[in-house]
């Protein structure tokens, strides 16, 4: 009998374990986030505005972007290091220039995070400082 409640027991705290790392994994995810809306508003609101639309044929939307989400690498490579050349934003080509900001890995991550999970994107795979460390010029 002892060997069985000790058995329950040990089931129940790897349980509990699991949860709680899923709830933590899911509070940094949103900690991220809330990070990156600071960010944004710092340093992206002025070119692609409140509400993530961007300026036509300007400045690319971020609001329901379909290069945001299928070209995460491209993204996160054009806030580290910046971007020029022609691109093309929901069927709209932009050609300017963005600067690189100057953001450290983890905010990129944190404004990636934000972004694409603002204004109509759904992004449920959260980025990672390590992501961001890892994408190379």
């Amino acid at each position: 009998m002892k060997y069985r409640l000790f058995y329950v027991l040990c089931i129940c705290s790897g349980l509990i374990t699991q949860a709680q790392k899923e709830v933590e994994k899911k509070s940094s995810f949103a900690k991220s986030i809330e990070e990156g809306q600071f960010i944004y508003e710092d340093f992206c609101m002025n070119c692609h505005l409140t509400n993530g639309e961007g300026v036509a044929k300007t400045f690319p939307p971020l609001a329901k972007s379909d290069y945001l989400m299928n070209k995460r690498e491209l993204s996160i490579k054009a806030i580290k290091f910046g971007q020029k050349g022609e691109i093309v934003v929901n069927g709209v080509k932009y050609n300017n220039v963005m600067a690189p900001l100057g953001l450290t890995d983890q905010e990129i991550a944190d404004v990636m995070n934000y972004i694409t999970t603002s204004w109509g994107n759904i992004n449920k795979k959260m980025v990672t400082k390590a992501e961001v460390s890892a994408i190379e010029q």
